[in-house]
């Protein structure tokens, strides 16, 4: 029969257990590390890293937003078939046709003179407020777009990757979360681009009586309850279709952004690892590549997939002919726009498009990576604390 077994004085006096650490400083008696605690310092938290890209991503969408308001007013009016009606009728006093074959240089001259020239109309006849038209449904739809987009891409990565390609990332990895993002971020927010738009192209309309001006829309607010009251809620998602096609300048972007990234990583590496002393270069490499890889990626992905936008936008503006929508679709919108106005129109609002996108994609990257560089310090930091 077995009897209790009495308890050593080691038991009994935990705290003169030797495996209790002595500093060399004070003497103090203090545990051993936990293997919790290591284990913590070693795998950081992923659902907090991610939350640090969808702040990143609002704070980035929201500044470049600001900056290039002007420019996506102008984008938007470009796009327009009333716009381009305006566009058509200037030509023609200047004896040039609008199915005329010019040349690239030619042509590419007239688009710059006629950006340049409706943004300075629009300053001298409205004024330069006009200028942040629908800057607040801008703002509104930006922060959570990018916060969205930013959150399912940090998220998409990491678990596509640990589920069909062992925790490592690739091309097809971030082609597909940044696919996924871009279908959520369009469900989302549609609805806010809608009103965006059409406060942009929110025509002065001139009553008979006393010649005073009017606008369609007061507010945002009003905006949507004449758009769910007249169209009801679907009206909200028009242009949906081609916010779906637009995914692939998005993804496109996310793949080249990416990649040139990585390759920016690995010269860093190596650089390095040489050992060698930094040249000019290397300095200027270092200190724009991530803003040069940003506005790289985009300025590729909007010429390869430009045309959505016009179609996009025509969409949402839905203009009426004989009193029944012109456009009804996105494959008869394109096919439409294709016979009447030929295929430069489907390049309409692409200079000051570029002259927006590109400069925001720098901004908006160039913001992202110090709030995620400021995220993982802190956190390097309080998992120090842990380990102390």
């Amino acid at each position: 029969m077995n009897t209790p077994s009495t308890p050593t004085e080691k038991q009994k006096h935990p705290l003169s257990s030797p495996n209790f650490i002595s500093s060399r400083d004070t003497n103090d008696a203090s545990p051993p590390k936990s293997t919790y605690a290591a284990t913590i310092a070693a795998k950081p938290a992923p659902v907090a890293k991610s939350w640090a890209h969808f702040v990143a991503g609002g704070i980035g969408g929201m500044t470049a937003a600001t900056l290039t308001a002007p420019l996506d007013v102008l984008k938007t009016r470009l796009q327009s078939d009333f716009y381009q009606a305006q566009l058509a009728q200037s030509r023609m006093a200047k004896g040039i046709s609008p199915h005329a074959h010019l040349s690239p240089l030619r042509s590419g001259l007239l688009h710059f003179q006629e950006t340049f020239q409706i943004l300075g109309s629009v300053h001298r006849i409205e004024g330069w407020r006009a200028l942040f038209k629908g800057l607040g449904p801008i703002l509104v739809g930006v922060v959570p777009a990018r916060s969205i987009n930013f959150f399912v891409v940090g998220n998409g990565k990491r678990i596509i990757g640990d589920y069909t390609n062992r925790g490592q990332e690739s091309a097809l990895v971030v082609c597909a979360a940044a696919a996924l993002a871009g279908i959520t971020t369009s469900t989302v927010t549609n609805p806010i681009w809608l009103i965006k738009t059409r406060l942009q192209l929110d025509k002065n309309r001139t009553e008979e009586a006393g010649g005073a001006t009017k606008r369609q829309y007061k507010s945002s607010w009003d905006c949507i309850k004449q758009v769910v009251k007249q169209e009801g809620v679907r009206g909200l998602y028009k242009g949906m279709s081609a916010s779906y096609l637009g995914v692939t300048e998005s993804t496109l972007q996310w793949v080249l952004y990416e990649q040139m990234k990585k390759s920016l990583d690995k010269r860093e590496e190596k650089l390095m690892g040489s050992g060698r002393q930094r040249t000019a270069w290397d300095r200027i490499v270092s200190a724009t590549g991530t803003v040069g890889a940003a506005g790289g990626a985009k300025l590729i992905a909007a010429l390869a997939t430009y045309p959505h936008e016009v179609v996009r936008t025509r969409l949402r503006l839905a203009p009426t002919e004989n009193g029944q929508l012109k456009y009804t679709g996105l494959l008869q919108c394109f096919k439409l726009v294709w016979k009447e106005e030929g295929m430069v129109a489907l390049y309409g609002g692409l200079t000051p498009h570029l002259l927006r996108t590109v400069p925001s994609a720098a901004i908006m990257f160039g913001n992202t990576t110090p709030v995620e560089m400021n995220y993982a310090k802190q956190q390097k930091q309080c998992l120090i604390m842990i380990r102390l």
